[in-house]
């Protein structure tokens, strides 16, 4: 059993640093300012993932100072009907601040990477890196303009902070979350058989154990 765990660490530290983002989960409901989804750190390394529907918009807020460095962009995995998807990125400040929009302006399907923890091709839309003005708050605005419905990631911050507990609880967690937002249900079936099997196994050579003890 102690093999088995060590394996699964070896394997899950080996993956870090090709996932880099830690994900935030929702339910749903950020659509609009009041709602606004809360970044945490906006310097940490987060990805979201998400479905947006014809003309809807998604909304993100996040407080910085004056000074700090931000970077965001946008991914959309490579499923058919998504090659030419591309949904608009906005940086919203105060009344002061002017609004950065960004779209994509690439030739389409776009560059793609593999990403190694979920198995999953992506390709690479649009990036905003910039510098804060002001010390506020802010949000980010992810909508469709070209009256589109797809699926896209949603990245922000370059600052991997990854414990040793996230390793056993945010991963496993993340692995579950980007199968079911690519719908890859036969992965996460067949984790399920092998977790099911390395459980019994373990019990069984326990079991085997105590039964030589007993004689």
């Amino acid at each position: 059993m102690k093999k088995i765990l060590f394996l699964f660490f070896v394997i899950l530290v080996s993956l870090n640093p090709a996932y880099g983002h830690k994900l935030i989960s929702h339910d749903d409901t950020h659509r609009n300012f009041e709602s606004a989804l809360k970044i945490p750190d906006h310097k940490l390394s987060w990805a979201i993932y998400e479905n947006l529907g014809k003309t809807e918009a998604k909304f993100y807020t996040f407080d910085a100072n004056k000074g700090d460095s931000f970077y965001a962009s946008i991914a959309v995995p490579k499923i058919e009907g998504l090659e030419e998807y591309s949904p608009t990125l906005v940086l919203v400040g105060d009344v002061n601040f002017e609004t950065k929009k960004i779209n994509y302006e690439k030739n389409f399907p776009g560059n793609e990477f593999y990403e190694p923890f979920g198995q999953i091709t992506y390709w690479e839309r649009q990036e905003l890196k910039t510098e804060i003005p002001v010390d506020a708050r802010y949000f980010l605005v992810v909508m469709d303009e070209k009256n589109q419905s797809g699926k896209y990631s949603l990245a922000i911050g370059t600052i991997e902070d990854f414990s040793l507990v996230d390793f056993f609880t945010i991963l496993p967690k993340a692995w579950v979350d980007t199968k079911l937002f690519v719908n890859d249900y036969h992965s996460i079936v067949l984790s399920i058989l092998i977790s099911i099997g390395l459980f019994a196994s373990s019990t069984l050579i326990i079991f085997r154990k105590k039964l030589i003890k007993i004689k």
